[in-house]
């Protein structure tokens, strides 16, 4: 197969730039290989479809695929890497790369999936239409649902989002339920299954989207796709930051959007969860203890090294007008955007608990309760971003 797609190589290690463009140039007859200094230079001097960059030092790497995703946002920006640094790859796909590889242990993998790469940029990059209605810009985000507090409804909001997600967007969405000792997820949408996200540790080394899609269950009426806990308090242990790392790795480079629900104490899968993730949501009702328990979580997160600037927003719950603290004063106290408000529902949820039912089922519903409602906004915003 031969593309017409304009290949730049940039690297600093001999051995990658001649794997690489042996890859590349059996796919197209236009590639280019060149150093960091002359990366942008080139980029300036002629647009280029693919760039590929291979790893060097950790801050010049960041910083030269934040200038070419600048010079230029339409590209296809691949990236690999020469280890499995989690930091170095969240900061890379956080700097604007598309997907990454790990050399020389993903290399058959990088050679297989080149072909399909290439075809699924030329499709989009031809077809405007098609990619007026695809959700690619936003690829890859992970959004973790969290809070320090115990029946906050998280779980209850985190698998509400994901539904309306998937029913008002063309979008590839996951839902992750981390809870791995008691579950939750699988009481809302009333699963019964065995499989679990567990299944996945045996294959964790050659993990993809195939081995994910063959475990999660799918939602019958979104499609939404949902990884299940254990609700093994044994298996919990079993399961590494390591694996949680790969496994939300590889649903990034799957999904359009990622959605973890996150249990509310902390131990190493959820910092892990956490430092992967894009955006944190912290679901906050309006009184006086969980104010405190947010707090509290700030301070741990300070010490655990886990920034929340520019990341963390916070899901009002529960607003009502007999609430001793109300929004407009939490305005003044918190350091944290407010990115929803969900109003109280108690009458209007209920049954929907009650039979482990999803608060929608259809894209385009007559009537919604005013939890759905918020929900649903809640969501259009997102998609917006």
């Amino acid at each position: 197969m031969e593309s017409s797609a304009n290949i730049l190589i940039v690297s600093e290690l001999q051995q990658n730039t001649s794997q690489l463009k042996t890859i590349a140039e059996s796919f197209s007859n236009e590639v280019t290989s060149v150093n960091y200094s002359d990366a942008i230079r080139e980029m300036n001097r002629e647009t280029r479809d693919i760039v590929i960059v291979s790893q060097s030092e950790t801050e010049a790497s960041v910083e030269l695929v934040q200038s070419i995703r600048m010079v230029n946002p339409a590209c296809l920006l691949l990236f690999v890497a020469n280890a499995s640094d989690f930091t170095l790859l969240r900061n890379i796909i956080r700097s604007g790369a598309d997907e990454f590889f790990v050399f020389p242990d993903e290399t058959s993998l990088f050679t297989s999936r080149f072909p399909t790469i290439v075809k699924n940029y030329e499709i989009k990059k031809n077809s405007m239409e098609e990619a007026a209605v695809t959700y690619g810009r936003n690829r890859g985000q992970i959004l973790s649902f969290y809070s320090g507090k115990g029946g906050s409804g998280r779980t209850l909001i985190a698998s509400s989002v994901a539904q309306t997600l998937k029913l008002e967007s063309t979008a590839e969405v996951i839902l992750i339920d981390l809870n791995t000792q008691y579950g939750g997820i699988e009481n809302v949408f009333s699963i019964e299954s065995n499989r679990s996200l567990a299944d996945l540790m045996p294959v964790v080394e050659e993990l993809n989207e195939s081995h994910i899609r063959n475990v999660a269950e799918t939602q019958q009426d979104s499609k939404l796709e949902i990884l299940i806990s254990p609700c093994d308090a044994e298996v919990a242990e079993l399961i590494g930051e390591e694996f949680i790392a790969k496994l939300i790795r590889t649903c990034r480079r799957s999904f359009d959007y990622v959605l973890i629900d996150l249990p509310s104490h902390m131990n190493a899968q959820v910092v892990t969860a956490l430092e992967e993730s894009d955006k944190i949501f912290y679901i906050l009702s309006p009184d006086t203890s969980a104010m405190k328990t947010l707090k509290q979580f700030e301070t741990l997160s300070s010490r655990l090294g886990i920034h929340l600037a520019n990341r963390m927003e916070i899901v009002l719950n529960e607003i009502a007008k007999e609430n001793e603290v109300q929004q407009t004063d939490l305005k003044n106290v918190l350091r944290f955007p407010i990115a929803a408000s969900i109003r109280r529902d108690i009458k209007g949820l209920q049954p929907y608990i009650n039979k482990g039912m999803p608060v929608r089922t259809i894209q385009k519903e007559r009537k919604l309760i005013l939890f759905a409602k918020d929900i649903r906004k809640f969501s259009r915003d997102l998609l917006k971003q």
